[in-house]
């Protein structure tokens, strides 16, 4: 294969992973109790991340090297959680959901086929406080501004499911 070929393939699956991304930010998510309760703990949440999560979003947040770029079966490699990354792009009740579901199971719940995700469900080894609390730690690590348009999106996500 050509490079050109080599780039174009590339171009084509990076830009199917975003729009399918931009596309779950504007569909319904379905589960219960989807706002991060005041009480979080992101002092917690580290722990839990250290134990849960850096093994493959690495113990800085700083995620797996390529990730915008797939693995030889079509996923791609964990995404940064810090702010070089996308996590603060989306809404909390994704976030939650893709989470304690997999990216699987939501990704197919949301009518998205043709996007393979390798991150798998953690709802059976964390409670839903103990994923909140793991996600307090990651918006703790980004500046003031990314909470923030963060924060926006997740109000925006709320308005669209009704609540």
């Amino acid at each position: 294969m050509s490079r050109t070929n080599l780039f174009i393939v590339l171009a084509a699956v990076v830009l199917t992973v975003l729009g399918a991304f931009y596309y779950l930010g504007q569909k319904p998510v379905q589960s219960a109790s989807l706002r991060q309760p005041e009480a979080s703990d992101p002092i917690a949440g580290a722990a839990l991340y250290a134990d849960n999560c850096s093994a493959c979003h690495g113990a800085n947040l700083e995620g797996q090297e390529n990730w915008q770029s797939p693995n030889e079966d079509g996923t791609l490699p964990a995404p940064p959680h810090d702010e070089t990354g996308h996590t603060w792009h989306h809404g909390d009740a994704l976030l939650f959901n893709y989470t304690k579901q997999g990216g699987e199971a939501l990704l197919t719940q949301m009518g998205v086929t043709d996007v393979k995700s390798g991150m798998p469900a953690f709802g059976d080894q964390l409670s839903d406080a103990e994923i909140w609390d793991i996600l307090a730690y990651i918006k703790s690590s980004w500046p003031d501004r990314t909470r923030d348009i963060q924060q926006q999106r997740s109000q925006a996500e709320q308005m669209r499911n009704g609540g």
